[in-house]
């Protein structure tokens, strides 16, 4: 990076005396921070961004629809049953009840990280997505670097039938749109989930078959990572416009409980 962009970047993340590890919203169950934010620009997207743009579509498009059972699992979970070792019973119990729902689901959404360090979680150098058919009983993979995170979202398919009880087919789709760098990996999983959420399964009758396939399709990683960043700009601005008389002076914009702007 040429040294006055890699001052000027520097500069932004102290932006109104904000430090990176500083919160710049808290929506809901999610808290983004300022490096966050940062990484959303033009950089590799962080388990925060991840787990804040499931939240949004939980928030802002799942639970407009009646009867909709599409479970988002979080970059935490996943990684939780990537790495579980143990029986899976000790696993629905020692997530707090957040894996007990998934046999009611119609489909399971999992962002799949490489990362293998059980002692720090977010970390990895890429991200795929995995999303397991109930009914059908198949996982589908999307993989926007070939076949990099096979590995991986293999683990994660076998630890869910041991959770839900039954086998599951698996599908590396191969026509999944790919990457042209190193680093829109988060980007097109992010695509994916929306584009399968709003314009397959949340269109789709219960009796009408889905096209799962990403074929064909292209993206466009630089304006999706402009309509993400706009999005959570204008969640922090409504957050701020909507400040709870309970908040404290210098309380970080909150959307969700004890923010004013409701919790759902």
């Amino acid at each position: 990076m040429p040294i006055r962009e890699a001052i000027r970047d520097q500069m932004s993340r102290y932006k109104d005396g904000l430090k990176p590890q500083d919160t710049y919203l808290s929506y809901h169950d999610v808290t983004v921070t300022m490096e966050d934010m940062r990484c959303l620009k033009s950089d590799w997207l962080t388990d925060g961004i991840i787990s804040f743009w499931e939240e949004y579509l939980e928030r802002e498009e799942i639970s407009k629809q009646e009867s909709c059972n599409v479970v988002l699992l979080r970059p935490s979970m996943v990684f939780l049953l990537k790495e579980w070792t143990l029986e899976p019973r000790e696993l629905l119990e020692g997530s707090g009840g957040a894996l007990r729902h998934l046999k009611n689901a119609t489909h399971i959404f999992c962002p799949i990280n490489d990362n293998t360090d059980t002692i720090h979680a977010e970390g990895g150098t890429h991200w795929s997505l995995l999303v397991v058919g109930i009914k059908d009983r198949i996982a589908f993979h999307y993989d926007s670097l070939s076949s990099c995170n096979h590995v991986p979202a293999q683990a994660v398919h076998r630890m869910l039938e041991r959770v839900l009880g039954f086998s599951l087919s698996f599908a590396n789709l191969i026509d999944t749109p790919q990457q042209d760098n190193c680093m829109d990996c988060g980007v097109h999983v992010c695509w994916a989930m929306k584009h399968l959420l709003l314009r397959r399964l949340l269109l789709a009758e219960r009796r009408t078959e889905v096209d799962m396939s990403l074929g064909g399709k292209r993206l466009d990683a630089t304006k999706m990572r402009r309509e993400m960043y706009k999005i959570a700009e204008s969640l922090r601005k409504r957050a701020s416009r909507s400040v709870s008389p309970r908040a404290r002076n210098g309380d970080p914009p909150r959307i969700g409980r004890e923010s004013g702007t409701g919790s759902g």
